[in-house]
């Protein structure tokens, strides 16, 4: 005898009761059972340098909501920029069965069996996909917005040295202030040095800044963490912003907005990079073909102008 079923064989009046149980009692489908049938994991390795206010955990906000979108399970691990344990992580997500790896902000090197999707890695591995800013873009909204205030004298915060951004931003900077004419004083190039995620690298270089001894009117910061520390160092300095120094940021941050005075920033679409990377690397599950190749993902930035930029001071 066959017993075998599917739903429309069930009468309707049988089926209404087992929803409106199903219903009463909050049922959810069994993930374990769903892997099983199916012989899948629905499972994702993530990972990130860090999980703190800034980059990471706003472009992990937007990959967190696609993958629950997509009823998929994910596992977030944290590198910290040890070498060690870059090398670990994918070979330990995989030992847990996901079924691709989305990477931010990481230098990216090698392939592996299953989909790769980074994130400003700035790496071409075969087989892996990069979503990547347009920093060249980035670069010019930022020094343009200054040199249109009239600020000439302009200090660079420049990103650590494991940041996979540093280099192609610092690139970018200097190809477009070439391009306006703009003179960059090295002596007014500073370097994020501590591997510490808070504003207190902002705060040290600025301070590197204003015990040199050049005059400047204005800092274009690596990032709105650091932008936040500068501005710190600025006022106890005894100085104003913007008034005395205008300071631009960068990611736009949720807090940003908050800071007194708010931010002027270039607001990277964190959320959308995240939710991107979902697609593509999801995409790329669902067609093993596609795991060969390459893409490059580019994604626009956006100047926002808030209070921390004013014209030059006469």
């Amino acid at each position: 005898m066959n017993r075998t079923h599917d739903a429309s064989s069930i009468p309707t009046s049988t089926q209404e009761r087992i929803f409106s149980a199903a219903e009463k009692l909050n049922y959810q489908p069994n993930m374990m059972a769903k892997s099983l049938r199916k012989q899948r994991s629905y499972t994702i390795g993530v990972i990130v340098p860090e999980i703190g206010e800034g980059y990471s955990s706003t472009v992990l906000n937007g990959i967190e909501n696609s993958l629950v979108r997509e009823g998929y399970f994910f596992f977030v691990v944290s590198h910290m920029h040890r070498e060690e344990l870059l090398r670990e992580y994918p070979r330990l997500l995989m030992a847990r069965a996901v079924e691709g790896i989305i990477a931010v902000d990481t230098r990216w090197s090698e392939s592996f069996r299953i989909p790769v999707v980074t994130i400003s890695s700035h790496q071409n591995v075969s087989g892996v996909a990069n979503i990547v800013l347009n920093h060249r873009r980035a670069a010019t909204l930022a020094l343009g917005h200054l040199f249109d205030l009239g600020h000439r004298q302009i200090a660079i915060i420049k990103g650590q040295s494991f940041s996979s951004d540093t280099i192609t931003r610092w690139e970018a900077i200097l190809d477009t202030a070439e391009g306006l004419s703009l003179q960059i004083n090295q002596k007014l190039v500073m370097q994020l040095e501590s591997d510490s995620f808070t504003s207190e690298p902002g705060y040290i270089a600025a301070q590197a800044l204003l015990r040199a001894g050049i005059q400047f009117t204005a800092i274009f910061a690596f990032n709105d963490i650091s932008a936040i520390g500068a501005i710190r160092a600025i006022r106890e300095a005894g100085l104003r912003v913007p008034e005395d120094i205008s300071v631009v940021g960068f990611d736009d941050i949720p807090s940003a907005a908050f800071q007194n005075p708010p931010l002027t920033t270039i607001r990277q679409p964190l959320q959308t990079m995240g939710t991107l990377a979902v697609e593509h690397l999801l995409q790329r599950v669902k067609n093993e073909s596609a795991v060969s190749k390459s893409d490059i993902i580019t994604v626009e930035p956006e100047l926002v102008i808030r209070n921390s930029t004013a014209a030059r001071p006469i």
